[in-house]
């Protein structure tokens, strides 16, 4: 047992080793400060191609079925928001100003949304049908979303990913483990590594999308209230430690200590 709990760190360190190869920050700027180092084994071309062909397919199997873009005020109402958001994302990116960005609406009683790589953003109707979402209270989830393209955060997933599957493949072979043993050690570096890494991405995008929304002139209160209309809808919460997102009150405590931060942004964006 020792020997095999030796084996599965030596696969972690590897991992670990393999991970800090490129040290990048995809953001500059902004009032909130987020300038993490982030591990970058894969292109920012190579994760926008992938994610470019995913979301088209998406696009064509909701357009196929008849869900995609269905009730005209909701998707330029969504659009009107995302474009106020969009027009603050060069503030951590000016990048972002050339990207090729795409908002689309969903028939989908799921309460959802995300943003791809490259600005591709999808909201699900039930995100705003359950959740009753004013429009500050959508600019939030956006901001949110949007924030998470900004930082590449996909890409960072799937460079850690590609990383502990590199480790423990080549340890595992060295170490001969068994299959067993190598599932094991992968879910050990899946809680030590990933889920603290998601976790710190959910949060990052937080309060990047608290600041895009006051910039755009929304007022940054709101992003509590959505968290709080997740967790009486059943949304929220859940064992914080295993999950890739923070638990509901952690994630209204942060919001709220970082509001004070960016409501001068509100208020001069309100005056302008």
């Amino acid at each position: 047992m020792k020997s095999f709990w030796s084996q599965t760190l030596a696969a972690l360190l590897a991992a670990t080793t393999l991970a800090g190869c490129a040290q990048v920050n995809t953001t500059q700027g902004g009032a909130v400060g987020v300038s993490r180092g982030q591990t970058m084994l894969l292109s920012s071309q190579e994760v926008e191609q992938m994610s470019a062909k995913s979301y088209a397919q998406q696009l064509g199997k909701a357009r196929a079925g008849g869900q995609l873009n269905t009730d005209a005020a909701m998707t330029a109402r969504v659009r009107r928001i995302s474009q106020r958001l969009i027009a603050q994302a060069p503030v951590f990116r000016p990048d972002a100003a050339k990207w090729r960005w795409e908002v689309n609406v969903m028939r989908n009683d799921e309460p959802n949304a995300y943003a791809m790589a490259g600005g591709k953003i999808m909201v699900y109707s039930g995100l705003i049908t359950k959740l009753k979402l004013s429009d500050a209270e959508l600019a939030a989830v956006i901001g949110h979303e949007i924030s998470h393209a900004l930082r590449e955060h996909s890409r960072e997933g799937m460079s850690q990913a590609y990383a502990q599957q590199v480790g423990l493949s080549l340890v595992g072979a060295v170490a001969g483990l068994k299959q067993n043993q190598m599932d094991m050690a992968a879910m050990v570096t899946d809680v030590a590594l990933s889920k603290p890494n998601s976790r710190t991405m959910e949060s990052e995008a937080d309060i990047m999308g608290l600041e895009l929304m006051a910039r755009a002139g929304y007022d940054p209160n709101a992003a509590v209230n959505v968290w709080n209309k997740m967790q009486a809808a059943g949304n929220g919460g859940g064992v914080e430690f295993l999950s890739t997102h923070p638990s509901g009150p952690t994630r209204i405590r942060d919001l709220q200590q970082r509001i004070p931060q960016v409501m001068p942004l509100y208020q001069a964006a309100k005056k302008g």
